[in-house]
């Protein structure tokens, strides 16, 4: 542990060219006094430490004890910056490397770049999940990471519905979804897709697995997910629609629905209306997509979805009738 905190010390003092001890105490978490022992330390093992007392004194390196990455471009350190997705570093065990990693980038940066690539953190912050998305809760994720990063088979218990079953799995890949954690895993000869979070255990079997040589995980997803969104729409309907308020299907928050939807849109009337075959994973779903556009639609088939729809709003008119 200490070791690690005499890292960390050395490169915050590279990044910030100096600090003083109650600074660095915040950072490390740590007494004053701590700090004031890191830095004998380091002075003991050749690194070119020294304390300044009194105003404007602190902990400093010698001028030039410093490494720089060379041919780095700004946009180069601010991509690197970007790169980093704290909340899936923490999720994955790896919340203290990537803080370390991206400190180690900081310290090594020239001085024109450091402080660019600092205001990156201060300008943009990545938020994973949807609004009223509740992040899952994953207890197993870090044991299925370990298991991903060293190709080891894995043991699971997973969740379906009331049930539980049990797979020992090969995990090639962890996927990330709108701020949902899955494993992709090969389970003999299928490759499955698991939502992390409704995997109860997962152990270690400490068995090796040949990780297959053509499997390309994020092309796997794109073609597993489209083709999910292409098998949950299993009806449709038939529709004008006003097309100054296209936008409006967004709100179906289904975006293969969408996107064939938009596929067979017909031209525009000279009223802006048109043709429209807009899909869904039941009529229920499609009711509750469609009601949002108001009268910027109309269904005109199939009959009974039409006749559905017309009980509906009849019921929502009476219920606002004036008394």
């Amino acid at each position: 542990m200490r070791a690690s905190r005499l890292v960390q010390l050395l490169l915050l003092l590279q990044a910030n060219g100096g600090s003083t001890a109650g600074e660095l105490a915040r950072e490390l978490e740590v007494s004053v006094r701590t700090v004031y022992r890191d830095v004998e330390a380091l002075s003991a093992a050749g690194v070119p430490v020294y304390s300044e007392p009194g105003r404007g004194g602190g902990v400093r390196l010698v001028d030039g004890y410093r490494t720089r990455l060379t041919g780095l471009t700004s946009d180069e350190a601010d991509a690197v910056l970007l790169a980093g997705l704290p909340g899936a570093a923490a999720d994955l065990g790896l919340g203290t490397v990537l803080a370390t990693a991206q400190l180690k980038m900081l310290a090594a940066l020239p001085p024109e770049l450091r402080g660019r690539a600092t205001r990156i953190a201060e300008r943009v912050h990545i938020d994973m999940p949807g609004w009223f998305h509740r992040p899952d809760e994953t207890p197993t994720l870090a044991t299925i990471a370990d298991a991903v990063w060293h190709d080891r088979r894995l043991a699971i218990t997973y969740r379906r519905g009331d049930d539980a079953v049990e797979r020992t799995v090969d995990p090639l890949g962890l996927v990330m979804k709108a701020g949902t954690w899955y494993l992709v895993a090969r389970v003999r000869s299928d490759i499955r897709s698991y939502r992390a979070s409704r995997i109860a255990t997962a152990h270690l079997t400490g068995e090796p697995f040949d990780r297959p040589t053509d499997f390309d995980l994020a092309a796997h997803w794109q073609a597993a997910a489209a083709d999910f969104g292409r098998s949950m729409l299993k009806v449709d309907a038939q529709c004008r629609i006003a097309t100054a308020h296209l936008g409006l299907l967004r709100l179906m928050n289904d975006p293969a629905a969408v996107h064939a939807a938009l596929a067979t849109l017909g031209p525009t009337d000279p009223n802006g209306w048109a043709d429209i075959t807009i899909p869904s994973e039941s009529y229920e779903v499609l009711t509750h997509a469609l009601l949002p556009l108001a009268n910027h639609v109309e269904v005109l088939a199939p009959p009974e979805f039409r006749a559905h729809l017309r009980t509906i709003t009849e019921a929502m008119a009476s219920r606002y009738r004036p008394t």
